[in-house]
């Protein structure tokens, strides 16, 4: 089993005929994802390496069973687009995109409540799930299928964590991003869930940053968990109040810090990583 993308997965792709977005599709298809339809507002009829294209969501929904999309969009279009997404009744939707203004995040993650929607990132590098679906720009060629669960904050550290883990051998049941923006669709407790209630996944990773209190709150769910957990939180010398990397990444006036979360954490039964070496030892020690 895997989480939420899998071989059931039928993707459309919101922005197909951009640049990233062609050059991405390419990817997905060859890493297995079933790519039904691209949307583009005004390229309708047109075909982007023979996948068709239609103006508007609704339409691509009249002519193909898709589950899922993915948004590679300006960040100004993004609410507009991801609406349309969910309106039409998609159930997986991927923001790729960046700096998506916070009113707009907080309106779509209203939405996708009312429509039983799972909105991952804004500012995702995607999910993953090896040997069925990729959705987004994780590295999915080198990975392999096992029984690890990752979630993570920041994309650099997903992306990092399944080439360690890959190195050594490790195999992934799923590694999604939630979106390093202030604001993403869904927190570490909601995946957390999912991996509790996946039979494929023994131990779940959970990565995280300063910024926020999405690690904190999780830890009240780990204390119940039962399958194990390991954390590695990063930032412990940021200074407050500077933004390390993308938005979410601050600590505000005292809150969020690296040092917090990982007392937390360890409180609630969490295996701590210091890094990733130290984050696969942990790992193989568990499995």
């Amino acid at each position: 089993m895997s989480i939420l993308v899998g071989k059931e997965t039928r993707l459309i792709v919101q922005g197909i005929t951009g640049n990233w977005g062609q050059k991405q599709t390419l990817n997905m298809i060859e890493n297995g994802t079933c790519i039904v339809a691209g949307v583009s507002p005004g390229r309708g009829g047109t075909e982007v390496l023979g996948i068709p294209v239609y103006d508007t969501v609704p339409e691509a929904m009249r002519n193909h069973q898709a589950n899922a999309s993915i948004l590679y969009i300006p960040a100004p279009a993004v609410k507009e687009a991801a609406f349309e997404a969910i309106e039409s009744g998609i159930k997986v939707v991927v923001i790729i995109t960046e700096n998506v203004p916070l009113h707009d995040t907080m309106k779509i993650v209203g939405l996708s409540g009312q429509f039983d929607a799972w909105v991952i990132g804004p500012n995702t590098p995607g999910i993953v799930s090896p040997g069925e679906a990729l959705v987004g720009f994780l590295p999915s060629a080198t990975i392999q299928s096992g029984g690890v669960g990752i979630v993570s904050r920041s994309g650099t550290l997903a992306i990092e964590t399944l080439r360690f883990l890959s190195e050594n051998h490790i195999g992934i049941a799923t590694c999604c991003g939630i979106g390093g923006d202030l604001v993403s669709g869904k927190s570490h407790i909601d995946y957390l869930k999912l991996f509790e209630g996946d039979e494929q996944t023994r131990v779940v990773v959970l990565l995280g940053e300063i910024g926020g209190s999405m690690e904190e709150a999780a830890a009240e769910y780990i204390r119940g968990m039962s399958k194990p957990v390991i954390s590695m939180i990063v930032g412990r010398t940021a200074p407050p109040g500077k933004r390390m990397g993308h938005a979410g990444a601050i600590i505000s006036q005292g809150s969020g810090s690296a040092v917090h979360k990982i007392e937390v954490l360890k409180k609630a039964g969490a295996k701590i990583a210091d890094d990733f070496w130290h984050l696969v030892k942990l790992v193989q020690e568990i499995q």
